[in-house]
């Protein structure tokens, strides 16, 4: 059974990107996190990183649909 809830650096782990930039999105709210315990520990649960995960889907697909590929080379 995996943990409902991840260390940051398992976060940036899942997404390969390093602790910091993990530690920003939290900061600046883009990733729901919560702090636990006396030393104010992060932790994200994981259904919340999956629906980071999808949201960021939806944003791509947006923006590929909103700024098409064009050749840049005419022929």
């Amino acid at each position: 059974m995996e943990p409902r809830f991840l260390l940051l650096s398992d976060v940036a782990v899942e997404l390969n990107v390093s602790d910091s930039q993990v530690y920003h999105m939290v900061r600046s709210g883009e990733l729901p996190a919560i702090k636990i315990g006396g030393r104010g520990q992060w932790r994200v649960e994981r259904a919340r990183l999956e629906e980071y995960i999808a949201q960021k889907y939806a944003e791509t697909s947006d923006w590929v649909r909103d700024n098409p590929l064009v050749d840049r080379d005419p022929e």
